[in-house]
């Protein structure tokens, strides 16, 4: 389906996203409302997973927000009214999960299986898209990953994400949903926490970009990712929604251009006329959970979903420095420094 015939099936149909407030959920909330879509919001606002009301500045007044956790019983209305769900709750940080596990495994499994179990009750049959990682694969045995490749998480994030995605697989099969899953690359773009710790070496660059502050690299800056913007991802997950009986139900949705995190640096660098770069060595703790180099092959979400990323990392870049440009007192305390640890997540 061409992009517009996809936005159009959208129209005046009620949609639910949990995590609606963060930065990947607001983006498509704001795209499914510009479809037309009735459009629900689940989001509790844990502290430290990115939620931020201002998000959905240009929406306001356009969707109906509740604010409960995923796994609270104030999901099932919503659950019952919606014809699609994107299940995007949850926490990202790979560096949180291996600080504090029992908190990721409360918020990235235990109350993604409450809700599934509502999915089950309330909305059996419906479409639910889960919003997945790169990161269950761990280090990568060869590149371009295809979803085929071993899944080895390094970190708790990852394992927790993997479990949930067997979820939505295990009630699929068992008839109660009909789930897509879809495995993100590092996506950046408008509405990311920069202010948030441990987020992802994305948003510590952005970060350090808005405040004109030079990027530090650990090792030589040579790991190699593949950027998703947002309006890719966001196109993505449309797609998902809307597929009718897919023969594969997890894909992988990478970037367009794999490129060193030293090359995003430099755009970066060129683009704001920040200081040097600066390179200092790789911590143990860090080095124990990166996972090298990385890069999707999306071939499959090519086929599946008719989809591929249009955006170059030099727009996307300069597009979302823009964004911070004009709304940087939503995003970052200027003048303040930031204590966040780099993440080459």
């Amino acid at each position: 389906m061409l992009t517009s015939d996809v936005h159009r099936t959208y129209r005046d149909r009620p949609v639910l996203v949990t995590g609606g407030l963060g930065f990947l959920g607001s983006n498509l909330v704001i795209t499914l409302v510009n479809a037309g879509a009735r459009v629900m919001i689940v989001d509790s606002s844990v502290a430290g997973c990115g939620a931020n009301p201002f998000n959905l500045d240009p929406v306001c007044g356009k969707v109906e927000v509740f604010p409960c956790d995923i796994g609270d019983p104030e999901v099932d209305r919503p659950l019952s009214e919606a014809d699609i769900i994107f299940n995007l709750a949850g926490e990202v940080s790979h560096i949180h999960s291996m600080l504090f596990p029992e908190r990721d495994l409360r918020i990235n499994t235990l109350a993604q299986l409450k809700f599934l179990e509502a999915c089950r009750r309330e909305a059996p049959g419906r479409r639910v898209v889960y919003a997945s990682t790169r990161q269950v694969y761990g280090a990568p045995q060869y590149l371009p990953v295809d979803e085929q490749h071993p899944v080895a998480p390094v970190d708790f994030n990852g394992v927790h994400e993997c479990a949930t995605a067997h979820y939505h697989h295990l009630l699929t099969r068992l008839n109660c949903i009909d789930a897509v899953v879809l495995r993100f690359t590092n996506v950046y773009g408008p509405r990311m926490a920069i202010k948030l710790p441990c987020q992802g070496v994305l948003s510590v660059f952005l970060r350090k970009a808005v405040r004109g502050e030079p990027i530090i690299l650990y090792g030589d800056g040579t790991q190699v990712r593949d950027p998703l913007h947002v309006s890719d991802a966001c196109e993505a997950l449309l797609r998902a929604g809307a597929v009718s009986n897919p023969e594969q139900r997890t894909l992988n949705v990478g970037g367009r251009t794999p490129v060193t995190l030293l090359g995003i640096a430099n755009e970066l660098q060129a683009q704001r006329c920040l200081p040097a770069t600066e390179f200092v060595p790789f911590p143990a703790e860090r080095a124990r959970i990166d996972i090298g180099n990385y890069r999707s092959d999306s071939s499959a979400c090519e086929s599946t979903l008719g989809w591929l990323p249009v955006t170059d990392l030099c727009k996307g870049l300069r597009e979302t420095l823009k964004y911070y440009d004009e709304h940087v007192t939503r995003y970052l305390e200027i003048g303040r420094p930031c204590s966040c640890p780099l993440s080459h997540s």
